[in-house]
């Protein structure tokens, strides 16, 4: 398995055959192939139609092929056009988390990843409303304060003293 310059997995034919050899009930859904693959004459990309030829999008800088993966993403309008970060903002109750908030979203900004906190509140809301459990929290996400305030984990970085550094590498 390899990665364009976008971070795209790309398969390879030996890379799918590991797959279905591991577990012939798994679904590769939207998986990129390096080229149109035909398994020994009896199965080809057709057959499989979650499979996609990898094309290369090199004309396009990072944060171009970042928008134009974003404008797919499917979730409501409302929460496309909501103010994001007047909401975190709204949430805070003191000076300290209004402004550790703020630094975050500052952080946020610089790396053009307020859309992702939009789909990340849709996401928790949705959860919320259908009664799905998700985890307390893991890894490096729970130092920021910022996803604590949306509800992706429950680990307050404030009251434990976490840098956002650690989340933001």
């Amino acid at each position: 398995m390899r990665t364009d310059i976008y971070g795209q997995l790309i398969l390879s034919e030996t890379d799918l055959c590991h797959i279905f050899l591991q577990d012939p009930t798994r679904t590769v859904k939207n998986a990129l192939v390096e080229e149109p693959i035909e398994f020994s004459g009896f199965l080809s990309i057709d057959n499989i139609p979650n499979l996609k030829v990898y094309t290369k999008h090199e004309s396009l800088s990072l944060a171009e092929f970042d928008e134009q993966c974003q404008s797919k993403w499917l979730f409501p309008e409302e929460y496309r056009e909501m103010d994001i970060a007047k909401w975190i903002l709204e949430q805070c109750k003191s000076e300290a988390e209004l402004q550790r908030a703020g630094e975050e979203l500052l952080l946020f900004q610089d790396r053009e990843m307020f859309m992702l906190l939009k789909y990340l509140k849709y996401l928790v809301d949705t959860m919320r409303t259908h009664n799905v459990v998700w985890g307390v929290g893991r890894g490096s996400s729970v130092a920021s304060f910022v996803l604590f305030l949306i509800g992706v984990h429950r680990i307050n970085s404030l009251y434990y003293d976490l840098s956002i550094d650690e989340f933001l590498k």
